[in-house]
């Protein structure tokens, strides 16, 4: 075969694989691309189980202790609003930046034996669909979907155990960098096994935790706020509520945080008119 037909063979091969874009890898870039070909240490169906899966199960918990039925609705489509958009950015990223994976050699080469045509690129021999994955390092879909899901659920949980209440309490705050502590682990693997760069772990975990802070705001307050304990929609259908009493009150179980909520602010009544007859000398 001459070199211009092993040129449009390679051509064609890879026109079949990227529909978007194929990055050039020149024989001097194989340097950083040489190292061995690994199993997962995180497996791709576990990134569901702990990203999704027990965020949702969290959140049951906190409904059956509370009975909000707004506060599980909201918390269960705000982490897959999260976890959705998360993964089809970072798809579209891998797809349009097709940056090579630290074991990009072996996958390309599998008998160690290197080809390069006349413009320096690789001519690969290895299997089409481990070759195009190999081609998806940019960034990192393990790290992205960690921090998305487990990045909204350390926001739930700031919220629900009012992190930021000001009271010092250190024990709140090992349980709010809980899930991002596991994220990070995943990330690591990530670099550990040879399927990522470290930018590539770096870039994806700021990319999960932008879009979970972004879904997260859309449906609850700020974890610092008085009431980010609970999500916008109940405390909206709490004012409808005070403002015409005729309104049915929330659904579901939610009457026992409005008990509670009056009960918190009948105590601080209480509290304030105790100072108030202490400073003026009545006790």
């Amino acid at each position: 075969m001459s070199v211009e037909e092993l040129d449009a063979h390679t051509i064609r091969s890879y026109s079949t694989l990227y529909t978007r874009f194929y990055r050039f890898v020149g024989e001097h870039m194989m340097t950083d691309l040489k190292y061995p070909m690994k199993d997962n240490t995180v497996p791709v169906w576990a990134v569901p189980m702990y990203a999704v899966l027990l965020p949702v199960v969290v959140f049951l918990f906190f409904y059956f202790r509370r009975r909000c039925v707004y506060d599980l609705h909201h918390a269960i489509l705000g982490l897959l609003f999260a976890v959705l958009i998360t993964g089809v950015l970072t798809d579209s990223i891998k797809n349009a930046v097709g940056r090579p994976r630290p074991d990009f050699f072996w996958r390309c080469f599998p008998d160690g034996v290197d080809s390069y045509d006349k413009w320096g690129n690789v001519v690969c021999h290895g299997e089409d669909s481990v070759i195009k994955e190999g081609h998806k390092s940019f960034p990192s879909g393990h790290t992205s979907w960690s921090f998305a899901g487990l990045g909204f659920l350390s926001l739930y949980l700031s919220g629900k155990i009012k992190a930021f209440d000001r009271k010092g309490h250190v024990a709140k705050l090992c349980i709010v960098f809980l899930p991002l502590l596991v994220a990070s682990l995943v990330g690591i693997s990530r670099v550990d096994d040879y399927w990522h760069h470290w930018q590539d772990v770096f870039a994806g975990g700021l990319l999960g935790l932008f879009v979970a802070t972004f879904c997260y705001l859309q449906f609850f307050p700020p974890p610092y706020h008085t009431d980010g304990w609970g999500p916008y929609e109940y405390f909206s259908v709490q004012e409808q509520s005070r403002l015409n009493p005729h309104l049915s009150h929330p659904a579901n179980g939610s009457n026992a945080q409005a008990q509670e909520a009056q009960a918190l602010n009948q105590e601080t009544g209480r509290r304030t008119s105790s100072m108030d007859d202490i400073e003026s000398g009545r006790k």
